[in-house]
């Protein structure tokens, strides 16, 4: 007698083969989006969690557009839920406030230090729709185009938002004294 396919060993197939091989790139996403490891982490595991439950709705075609999708999606959830909290005491959300601010600024970069300093620095400057687009492209590797999909916006404002985000960078670096000289780039 011949038994039927199992749909879990189905699933589970599908998952180890277009799945799994994204995950080094999910997680440094993630740390795009959230900033925190933790945050990152679970970020990942409920992307994960989605990507498992939805495997057989995939047509096994771009795999990465699809997780980074679903990551997306997911993090738009994790914000709305975090909503309320500011209507909570007003009390509570001055003083945590009041503790955010008095992390070190870029300004607060002196000449002469680290040229990692000078660069997370000024990366730390920029306005977030900048540093996320630094982020995905220029250290996590994606292209403009997984970049542009996963923040929902058109390629050419990835482009357009990675050359002001260099710019200032450089300017950081140049006002350090740790540019390069002007012809070489």
């Amino acid at each position: 007698m011949t038994t039927a396919p199992d749909p879990a060993d189905a699933r589970g197939t599908a998952f180890a083969t277009h799945v799994l091989p994204e995950v080094e790139v999910l997680l440094r996403v993630a740390m795009t989006l959230t900033a925190q490891p933790a945050d990152a982490e679970d970020l990942v595991q409920d992307t994960l969690l989605r990507a498992y439950r939805a495997i057989d709705r995939f047509d096994g075609r771009h795999p990465r557009a699809w997780l980074l999708t679903i990551m997306r999606r997911a993090e738009i959830n994790r914000h709305r839920r975090r909503r309320p909290y500011l209507l909570g005491d007003p009390d509570t959300d001055l003083d945590r406030l009041g503790s955010a601010d008095s992390a070190g600024s870029a300004e607060d970069a002196v000449v002469g230090e680290a040229f990692d300093e000078v660069v997370d620095s000024a990366l730390s400057a920029l306005p977030d729709k900048h540093r996320q687009v630094v982020q995905l492209v220029d250290i996590d590797g994606l292209t403009y185009a997984e970049a542009a999909h996963l923040l929902d916006v058109p390629e050419g404002t990835v482009m357009s938002r990675l050359h002001r985000a260099r710019k200032r960078i450089r300017a950081r670096l140049a006002a350090a004294g740790l540019a390069p000289k002007r012809g070489v780039m």
